[in-house]
């Protein structure tokens, strides 16, 4: 554990192991035999056509979930945050080859544990490897929720329709108009399946029209659409 002292609030505040101390993660953590692992920019925690059976929790950095078609076009499925559990799905499904990759877009750290060792309980019972679970559960649930949201945006007839439903979703977390997004304008447009040039002039029409103010991925909606 000595690597991950460092990242135990961070450890403790993410929702995976909300309800668990400090001392029981310690036990938690034997019990699980959790593997830290340190992250380049440009490297590969998983990648399309493996088995795993990991999940992961990222400690620092940043991470991009993607999937490539056949031509080698990209996108942007999530991005995942620090203290954010990534890969749950696919293990969990005993897919035999997964669909996706999950690449480092800055230097980061994560934590890998055996999805097995996470939904088994141990031969004592602990009360918190219960939790442990019914938290797993819990966050699986939001993500096919957001995973839903994305359809949305996505499934838009026009890059207008994508962008404002993209934009009017960010405003409703952040309860704001004034927010800033997790992209750049290539992420953005590899994230909402457009051309990035055609996401540009979008852009740029809407803030014409008086519609949004934006500076980099600062942006501001300012009238009904």
């Amino acid at each position: 554990m000595t690597k991950t002292e460092n990242y135990h609030l961070l450890i403790q505040l993410s929702p995976l192991f909300r309800g668990i101390t400090s001392e029981e993660l310690e036990t938690l953590f034997s019990c699980l035999d959790v593997r830290h692992r340190n992250c380049r920019k440009g490297s590969y925690i998983f990648s399309a056509g493996q088995h795993i059976t990991d999940i992961g929790l990222l400690l620092s950095g940043q991470l991009d979930i993607l999937q490539d078609d056949i031509w080698g076009n990209r996108r942007i499925l999530e991005r995942v945050a620090p203290g954010e559990m990534f890969g749950a799905a696919f293990s969990c499904a005993a897919i035999e080859r997964i669909p996706i990759s999950v690449k480092a877009t800055q230097p980061s750290e994560v934590l890998l544990f055996d999805y097995r060792k996470m939904v088994t309980t141990c031969s004592s019972a602990c009360e918190f490897h219960t939790q442990l679970i019914s938290n797993m559960l819990q966050l699986l649930s939001r993500k096919s929720i957001a995973m839903m949201e994305k359809i949305g945006n996505i499934t838009r007839h026009s890059t207008r329709e994508k962008v404002l439903s993209f934009l009017s979703q960010q405003a409703q977390l952040c309860q704001t108009q004034s927010f800033d997004i997790a992209f750049n304008r290539q992420e953005l447009a590899e994230y909402l399946a457009v051309d990035r040039s055609a996401l540009s002039t979008e852009l740029g029409r809407l803030r014409d029209e008086g519609v949004l103010r934006f500076s980099k991925n600062h942006f501001e909606l300012l009238n009904q659409a």
